[in-house]
């Protein structure tokens, strides 16, 4: 009797179903989203730099620099009017704030710190506008 007990709760007992791979989790710049005119750049080259006669200097052992620097757009805000992901843009590094995003370095803007904008390469010629 035992044994035919065992055997109607087998088949009552519903088959394990199978689990969907989990998808992968996105970098952190996927699920970023800035808010207003705000822009992060990546700034090549940054940090850490050695002498001629190979000494490490520090980022933080350099005086502010009053030269103005170029970076490539990494992502733009919704407000963003002169720049997209992908452009370069022309800025003092002393108005941009350091942030750390997936391990990388980047710098956050405000729009209004750009100083120029250079777009990035289409592949197609530019047709000159008309002047007004």
């Amino acid at each position: 009797m035992a044994r035919a007990d065992d055997q109607k709760t087998a088949a009552k007992k519903p088959a394990a179903k199978p689990r969907k791979p989990r998808a992968p989790k996105a970098g952190t710049h996927a699920e970023l989203r800035l808010t207003g005119d705000r822009l992060v750049v990546r700034v090549p080259g940054a940090g850490e730099r050695t002498s001629s006669s190979g000494l490490l200097i520090p980022a933080t052992a350099v005086p502010a620099p009053k030269r103005l620097q170029w970076a490539d757009v990494t992502l733009a805000g919704p407000d963003v009017r002169v720049a997209v992901a992908g452009d370069q843009v022309l800025f003092l590094p002393m108005s941009g704030l350091e942030v750390e995003l997936d391990g990388e370095e980047l710098v956050l803007l405000r729009e209004r710190d750009v100083q120029a904008v250079r777009a990035a390469p289409t592949g197609r010629d530019h047709v000159p506008g008309q002047y007004l």
